[in-house]
């Protein structure tokens, strides 16, 4: 299935936001998600289905001042 993660296309396994997440190296980070302009906190994630064409965004917290 195609997915948009911070506008670029990926073709992942039909899943959930977490297992994607996973696949697409983000396991274990402390991110901020979002999918389709609706955030999703951590514990949703696993429970989050993704469909085809679903725009997900990911957001690193940055240190510094």
């Amino acid at each position: 299935m195609r997915i948009f993660l911070n506008d670029d296309m990926h073709e992942v396994a039909p899943g959930t936001l977490a297992a994607t997440l996973e696949t697409l190296g983000f396991g274990g980070r402390k991110i901020a998600t979002a999918v389709n302009g609706r955030f999703v906190a951590a514990p949703a994630r696993p429970r989050t289905e993704l469909a085809d064409g679903d725009r997900i965004e990911v957001v690193a917290p940055m240190q510094g001042g």
